[in-house]
């Protein structure tokens, strides 16, 4: 086994061990359905008309084609999606309870608070 393949191997357990499969679900869960942390719009986003801001937000909340290449973790915490003729980014942080650094355990809710920020990409 060469470097590379040692390293993809690495990748791919954590992708599917129990700790990123619990993340996964409760970033899942705040993306989804709105549980577990707060969701966030950036001011591009929030200057946009209601009906395309409702029509982001169902496309977030419905992504599912996570792949190797925009999931290279496995944790459903990021995607970039074109939605009404906009580049959106969604992207979820996992921080400890004051939101001011980031989650010493993201895999357990009571040391961390969720953030859904969804911005367009211009705004990155």
């Amino acid at each position: 086994m060469n470097i590379d393949d040692a390293e993809q191997f690495t990748i791919e357990a954590r992708r599917h061990s129990p700790r990123t499969l619990h993340i996964r679900a409760l970033n899942d869960r705040l993306r989804r359905f709105g549980l577990g942390g707060m969701v966030m719009g950036s001011r591009g986003f929030v200057a946009l008309d209601a009906a395309t801001q409702v029509e982001i937000l169902a496309a977030v909340r419905s992504f599912d084609v996570f792949t190797e290449a925009n999931d290279p973790w496995g944790e459903h915490d990021c995607a970039v999606i074109e939605v009404a003729g906009e580049r959106v980014i969604w992207k979820i942080d996992a921080f400890e309870r004051s939101l001011i650094l980031a989650s010493p355990d993201p895999a357990d809710p009571k040391v961390t608070r969720r953030v859904l920020t969804i911005m367009l990409a211009e705004e990155y």
